[in-house]
């Protein structure tokens, strides 16, 4: 698959809960993140979402803080019944972005 992150992408165990802003889903979802990078993350999910549509989410990082981002579906791909996504963070502050590359510059000292 050709890489289009333009940031490094690192797994991080966590879960993600999101719901759309523009009146579309307004469930609660959960979902399970694959990896992760200072400019989006990618994650599945059981049910379908759209592309282009922008979605809140709380996402728990290492340290067990609680990210607020906003996600904007970008990438899917569906395999068997579950969807692959791919987002970019939508106006994400830089304070944030910086806990998550410096979790990656530890954990690649650390391997």
């Amino acid at each position: 698959m050709e890489e289009r992150r333009h940031a490094v992408r690192t797994n991080l165990d966590s879960k993600l809960m999101i719901k759309r802003l523009d009146g579309g889903h307004t469930d609660e979802l959960s979902i399970e993140i694959t990896d992760v990078s200072k400019s989006g993350v990618g994650f599945t999910c059981s049910s379908a979402l759209d592309i282009g549509a922008v979605y809140e989410s709380y996402l728990t990082i290492w340290t067990k803080e609680v990210i607020h981002a906003f996600l904007q579906i970008v990438r899917i791909e569906l395999k068997g019944d579950v969807y692959f996504y791919g987002a970019h963070f939508v106006g994400m502050p830089e304070m944030d972005a910086a806990r998550i590359e410096t979790y990656q510059t530890v954990t690649e000292e650390l391997q």
